[in-house]
């Protein structure tokens, strides 16, 4: 195989590959929220414990926790991964840019990332190993559009 085939090959496997970053980033998501909400794996807040139920972090956590979910699973991926991209975007700009413009300072860049990625699925879906495609699938063989 020439490299010109080995690069085709290679190419081939975006939309795969798009489907995989999706599941582990939103894995990854899942735990700010859980470790907000339920202190899963462990509780991250200042003085430990759970978010006080109503409060701006439990929104958060609940958003975290069930809107990361569902972009796992692929699931209603495009609008759940907007509304996730707009809470970084508030996250950093509430918690993270009032301490200074660099993020390695700020501790922000995983809100910057979570934010762009989160924009980009909003943007490109889910991907193939997903429950979008696979919904998605069931309506072209259904005939419907």
């Amino acid at each position: 195989m020439n490299d010109v085939g080995l690069a085709a090959r290679w190419r081939s496997w975006a939309p795969y590959l798009m489907s995989v970053l999706r599941v582990i980033a939103a894995f990854l998501f899942m735990q700010f929220g859980t470790a907000k909400l339920l202190a899963f794996p462990a509780a991250i807040l200042p003085g430990g414990g759970t978010a006080p139920a109503g409060s701006l972090v439990w929104f958060a956590s609940v958003l975290e926790t069930f809107g990361g979910g569902l972009v796992l699973m692929g699931l209603f991926t495009r609008p759940v991964a907007f509304i996730l991209s707009g809470e970084m975007a508030f996250a950093y700009f509430i918690g993270h840019a009032p301490h200074g413009f660099w993020t390695v300072l700020n501790q922000g860049a995983p809100a910057v990332v979570y934010c762009f990625l989160f924009l980009y699925f909003s943007a490109a879906g889910a991907g193939p190993w997903s429950l979008d495609a696979l919904i998605a699938g069931r309506r072209m063989g259904a005939g419907q559009p």
